[in-house]
């Protein structure tokens, strides 16, 4: 159902680095780009896509209080990467990768340069 998220940031050379060495670990790609404004990666076209852009109205971004992107994968171990790849890259610890509802669900939190929250996690199958 989603197509897009779209993540604002104040510096995009600095979010552009972090996010194509972030997303690379889910073979991501650059798929869109208008440069100097904004940058879409996602994993083919059918998926959904990450966008990070400069604010069209000019303003400052800032970050959604309460919103979040959460990004699936298949497996702990890569939750796990991901989450030490996003840290290793400067984003900050929201939620240590570990087992939450009931160990159905395994999750690490975290927010990338500019603040914004996201997740990666996968569902145990029992």
């Amino acid at each position: 159902m989603i197509g897009y998220v779209t993540l604002g940031t104040n510096n995009l050379e600095k979010a552009v680095f972090f996010y194509d060495e972030l997303l690379a670990e889910l073979n991501a790609k650059r798929f869109m780009e208008v440069e100097d404004h904004f940058i879409a990666w996602s994993v083919n076209s059918e998926s959904p896509a990450i966008l990070i852009t400069k604010p069209f109205d000019g303003n400052k971004a800032t970050i959604g209080n309460g919103m979040m992107v959460a990004l699936a994968v298949d497996s702990p171990k890569k939750v796990d990467s991901f989450y030490n790849k996003a840290i290793e890259l400067g984003g900050t610890d929201e939620g240590n990768p570990g087992l939450r509802r009931n160990g159905a669900f395994y999750v690490a939190y975290f927010r990338d340069l500019d603040g914004n929250k996201l997740n990666v996690f996968c569902v145990i199958k029992k």
